[in-house]
């Protein structure tokens, strides 16, 4: 069964973006449970958390159909120490957080090297850094998502994320997940039936399908292999209608949140109903 939906706003409280999700007809959602732009954020009050839970509950929301995004200001590679310990507190409060709201999976980009030290070096702090996350928290996976590749941003190639997580000690609480317009713009051709399948295959035998744990479905207003990270609305983009056609039909992606991140929200609704009659 296919779990379409979006990333919807928590701006009123966590407890909202269920609500949210439910209005436009999605089956999981997003959502971030802090401020994205700030590096620190006030609590989650026991309320809201309880809140949040009930209305998943009584909207058929389970766990494994959420995918709670960190801070956009978060580096687990940072080169630089204040900032790469200022970016690990930070996600440790995220993935606390998500415990909080007896969620499963946390979704983060992996990091950059800010062209100050070697990208190997900063993909092994990056691994580094989830470890000491992990090793304070239980029950939440962290879900790596791959990159375009823009500026210095490592996670664009599949050998990259492949090398965080051979270095991951507990790999049952570590995936993948995939951004359509990410993958397109760092090279690999979904487009055509052809590169489809050549994509997922070097995905199973770089990183192993046992690891997609969620993707993130944008069309892409820029070509293949640009590097260049500007989601667009399904079908009006370079990347096109087939590949979403496909990924519908494909059981692969089957019970893993499938979570809208296209720029137009009033297209959201008539996006997710589009995709489900592609099955």
């Amino acid at each position: 069964m296919k779990f379409v939906g979006a990333h919807v706003s928590a701006g009123a409280g966590v407890s909202n973006a269920p609500v949210n999700a439910h209005e436009i007809g999605a089956r999981a959602f997003a959502l971030f449970t802090r401020n994205p732009s700030r590096w620190q954020s006030k609590p989650i009050s026991v309320k809201e958390a309880e809140a949040f839970k009930s209305n998943c509950a009584r909207l058929g929301y389970a766990p494994s159909q959420i995918l709670p995004h960190d801070s956009y200001l978060i580096n687990l590679g940072a080169p630089d120490s204040e900032k790469l310990q200022m970016s690990r507190d930070a996600f440790l409060d995220e993935m606390q957080r998500c415990e909080q709201l007896g969620l499963t999976m946390l979704n983060f980009h992996p990091g950059s090297h800010l062209k100050m030290i070697p990208a190997d070096d900063c993909l092994d702090l990056i691994a580094d850094s989830i470890n000491l996350t992990l090793d304070k928290t239980t029950g939440v996976k962290a879900v790596i998502e791959n990159t375009a590749g823009q500026g210095s941003n490592l996670g664009y190639s599949f050998a990259q994320i492949a090398r965080i997580i051979d270095r991951i000690e507990d790999k049952s609480r570590i995936g993948v997940c995939i951004d359509s317009c990410h993958a397109f713009a760092a090279g690999y051709d979904l487009s055509t039936p052809e590169g489809y399948e050549a994509t997922w295959k070097e995905f199973d035998e770089t990183i192993g399908l046992g690891y997609l744990s969620a993707m993130h479905l944008n069309d892409t207003k820029k070509g293949l292999a640009s590097k260049v990270d500007r989601h667009e609305s399904l079908g009006k983009g370079v990347l096109g209608s087939l590949f979403f056609s496909m990924l519908m039909k494909d059981p692969r992606m089957d019970n893993i949140p499938l979570i809208l991140e296209t720029p137009d929200e009033g297209l959201w609704a008539e996006e997710i109903a589009w995709l489900y009659s592609q099955e």
